[in-house]
């Protein structure tokens, strides 16, 4: 198996340094840029969005390539020997890494979904997926979508693929700091998610969870303040899709 890495950036910042890694692990790749860059196997794209710059990578694949990387830019990979065993001993259509961040509410909130994985995929890490070309080019291209790493999950299990979370390589990255930027970074995903699920046929269980999501939110109130802007970011999230949301754009204001 021979990896083939599409990094996805919105702009230059953490691209040298996403070079760097890449060319020590020895594996070819191509970066989407949303800014003019002078540096080999780095593309422009507007940005548009990440659905949309996986569906221009998607058309710039050497045609060899069987398995594709998606990798976020600002990034840093931990034992991908794991991840690559994992996909090849499971035989996985889709496999995901686990997501660590050391501080803020994120923490929180990724042990609780990492519990969750562990018995039923309801959403993917899009910060690192190894997804076979066959069953790629059969769910490309992909819709505006705002989570489109979870779409691209629920679009493989539609097609029969199997998924797999992988926690042994894990990639670790920054997120919000605070509670309330939280909210924002919540309101995007999950808006996202309920786009992925109009797109798809998701197996039911995922469905029911995704019904019942709202009204389990309040539990989130007993973890206190991130708790209660986790469970706004939930609500406002879906709120904003029965409005009818469905731009692909994740504009960067929850970041800082």
């Amino acid at each position: 198996m021979k990896p083939f890495f599409v990094v996805l950036a919105r702009d230059s910042e953490h691209v040298k340094e996403k070079i760097e890694e890449l060319e020590n692990l020895r594996v070819s790749y191509l970066i989407v840029c949303g800014e003019h860059l002078n540096l080999p196997h780095v593309v422009y794209q507007t940005p548009k969005g990440k659905y949309d710059a996986i569906n221009f990578a998607a058309q710039n694949l050497p045609k060899d390539v069987k398995v594709v990387v998606f990798n976020d830019v600002d990034t840093k990979i931990h034992n991908i020997e794991a991840a690559f065993r994992d996909f090849r001993r499971t035989r996985a259509s889709l496999l995901f890494a686990k997501l660590r961040v050391n501080e803020g509410p994120q923490v929180y909130l990724n042990a609780l979904l990492d519990n969750c994985k562990r018995r039923i995929l309801v959403t993917a890490s899009g910060e690192m997926m190894l997804i076979r070309r066959d069953i790629l080019d059969k769910i490309l291209p992909l819709q505006p979508c705002k989570a489109e790493d979870t779409y691209i999950l629920f679009k493989i299990l539609e097609h029969g693929g199997k998924a797999v979370f992988c926690e042994e390589c894990y990639i670790e990255t920054e997120r919000t700091t605070s509670a309330q930027k939280e909210e924002d970074y919540k309101r995007k995903t999950v808006t996202g998610i309920y786009q992925a699920l109009s797109y798809t046929k998701a197996p039911l269980r995922i469905k029911l969870f995704y019904f019942l999501l709202p009204f389990m939110s309040p539990l989130l109130l007993i973890s206190g303040r991130k708790g209660y802007y986790l469970m706004r970011g939930i609500l406002l999230g879906l709120l904003d899709f029965i409005r009818g949301d469905r731009e692909g754009y994740w504009k960067p204001t929850y970041m800082t």
